[in-house]
């Protein structure tokens, strides 16, 4: 591949020359394991030689604001914008700003930045770009293409639950406003507007029936080892939802550039207009008080820190191979570094702006039930207003459309409400398949490179069908078994061996003079210590701590089985798996082809 791009540099590629910064084909033929590294390496070589920028048939952004919207879509999702106000409130309240701030400069924007670069400046995705940096690590690349098939086949769904609710929102009284529904229970209990309302450990608010035996029908499944029938309408909702991620990705960057335009700005101007409603609200500033009143105690406890590092880290998305992707797009010497913190601080700040919207919305719950505002956010029910920190889906389905079924103008909030959610979730969904995409594509040109369209029809065929399992009655079920490792673990490891074989493997002074070559300077001394060491700690930390701390796998009031458990295992392993069979791949073939 490298010598086909050398024979033909003079007719389809532009050049710069650039000092110890580029891989070296001769020695790649002689199966080196990782590519050359910086001058006080063996077989390092200090002659220029010519580092690719562009090239003539690779996609570019039409505009620069196409790429931003797209990195800020991608980062800020459902997660992003619903988990943060639970997990500062948990933490601290205020005082959980200090590590959350802190995990982010030290951990979660040097790796941000880390992979902005290198797919900026090797112009590739996420597998064959360790051609170039180490190619022993190249199983990394496949780990992650698997990944995001695993976050495509739950995350989808979870869009079309959204996209159920906005259907159900078309009307004068919204469905999960009362009890008088043919799917409500005797435990169903309205207590908005109403006085003296006994609220026990069996009740029911509408919202929460409408979302369980209405949208899901969880009734109807005993678990995982009977997750019952598939339900129609959550499957066309879901195809609908494919058939607009397909014509926004079939035609490249060119066309979801454009996409983002609406996708990534609508969310900020509906989680405006909530801010403002929700202010307005009585009972709002109690929820706000709560909200950011420090709990400086909070700070001596581990898990605070450790829910800081993750928050942080799944936040700003590094490891998915949509950072790679999305850069790679982009002209040679464009500013990565301003793009890195630029998208960064919208990312976080946006989290943070959201606790308002959330806590305001708390406040008028517990202006309205009588209760203090923790009395609301600990309800008593089976879901509480904030479940699992982990789990947004129950702020995002039962108590913020709860509270929006209350308010005067409930169809006009409940309908730019699931649009946004409908939205930010389609911005991650783009960023995910792109990452696919890009990756094979630029592993397999000579096979895929005319053939985008078709190749993106398969991939959104196989995300639809992987899908399946989650559209059924127990669908809730595999969904949370999917979320938990599918991705958990399994990425932040994966994130960890990129951060530590590009630091210390493909040598950080090369890694230092390929940022040099596209932007003018090298980075500074902060951003080098925190990726050979600081970034590597971080995720280091995040690791063990959830491995030394296993928590239990529950979901409504079903606990997962031993052996489902074993199952979640097993697709952990089967993306990690890769790494260390690549690795012997590669060992075994150098050492077969190495003469005598």
């Amino acid at each position: 591949m490298l010598e086909k791009k050398k024979n033909t540099m003079n007719s389809s590629l532009q050049f710069i020359t650039v000092t110890s910064t580029m891989r070296f084909p001769k020695l790649m033929v002689h199966g080196n394991l990782c590519a050359p590294g910086p001058p006080n390496n063996a077989g390092y070589n200090s002659n220029p030689v010519p580092v690719i920028i562009q090239t003539e048939s690779r996609d570019k952004w039409s505009k620069k604001m196409d790429f931003l919207l797209s990195v800020i879509g991608f980062a800020v999702d459902l997660g992003n914008v619903w988990r943060f106000p639970y997990i500062c409130y948990q933490n601290g309240g205020g005082a959980f700003l200090i590590p959350y701030v802190l995990m982010a400069v030290f951990g979660g924007v040097p790796l941000f930045y880390m992979e902005l670069a290198l797919g900026q400046f090797h112009r590739t995705g996420a597998i064959s770009i360790w051609k170039h940096i180490c190619p022993i690590f190249k199983g990394i690349g496949f780990a992650i293409c698997i990944i995001a098939l695993y976050v495509s086949f739950y995350y989808n769904t979870i869009i079309a639950w959204a996209l159920f609710y906005f259907y159900s929102s078309f009307s004068s009284t919204l469905p999960w406003t009362s009890c008088d529904n043919a799917w409500n229970t005797e435990n169903c209990t309205n207590y908005f507007g109403k006085d003296n309302v006994t609220w026990t450990n069996y009740s029911r608010s509408p919202a929460e029936e409408f979302y369980t035996r209405n949208v899901l029908a969880v009734h109807e499944s005993s678990g995982l080892g009977d997750v019952g029938y598939i339900r129609w309408q959550l499957m066309l909702c879901l195809f609908l939802i494919f058939t607009i991620v397909y014509f926004s990705l079939w035609k490249g960057v060119k066309t979801s550039g454009k996409v983002v335009w609406v996708t990534a700005t609508l969310p900020y101007v509906v989680l405006l207009i909530l801010m403002i409603r929700g202010a307005t609200l009585p009972g709002a500033w109690k929820g706000v008080v709560f909200y950011l009143n420090p709990k400086w105690e909070k700070l001596k406890e581990t898990s605070v820190w450790v829910d800081a590092a993750a928050q942080i880290f799944f936040s700003l998305g590094p490891g998915f191979g949509v950072l790679l992707a999305l850069s790679s797009y982009n002209p040679f010497n464009n500013n990565c570094y301003r793009d890195a913190i630029v998208t960064s601080l919208v990312n976080c700040l946006t989290s943070f702006v959201s606790g308002f919207v959330i806590f305001t919305v708390l406040g008028y719950m517990a202006e309205q039930r009588n209760v203090n505002v923790e009395d609301v956010a600990r309800d008593k029910g089976e879901l509480s207003f904030f479940c699992a920190a982990s789990n947004p889906k129950y702020l995002l389905f039962i108590t913020y459309p709860e509270a929006i079924a209350n308010m005067v103008g409930s169809t006009f909030f409940a309908i730019i409400f699931f649009v946004m959610m409908i939205t930010l979730g389609l911005d991650s969904t783009f960023g995910g398949l792109e990452a696919i995409i890009t990756a094979v594509m630029d592993e397999y040109p000579d096979t895929l490179s005319h053939r985008r369209e078709l190749f993106v029809l398969g991939l959104v065929v196989v995300c639809f069908l992987g899908s399946l399992s989650t559209l059924t009655n127990g669908g809730a079920y595999v969904v949370k078994l999917l979320e938990e490792f599918g991705v958990g673990s399994p990425i932040i490891a994966i994130v960890f061996l990129e951060a530590t074989a590009v630091s210390w493997f493909y040598g950080i002074n090369r890694f230092s003079n390929d940022i040099k070559s596209m932007l003018g300077y090298t980075p500074g001394l902060f951003w080098k210590v925190c990726w050979v060491a600081i970034s590597p700690a971080f995720l280091a930390y995040i690791i063990i701590s959830s491995l030394l701390n296993p928590q239990p796998l529950t979901l409504f009031d079903y606990e997962f089985p031993d052996w489902s458990i074993t199952v979640g295992y097993i697709i952990g392993a089967s993306s990690f798996m890769w790494i260390p069979i690549y690795m012997v791949y590669k060992l075994l073939n150098k050492i077969t082809t190495t003469p005598n």
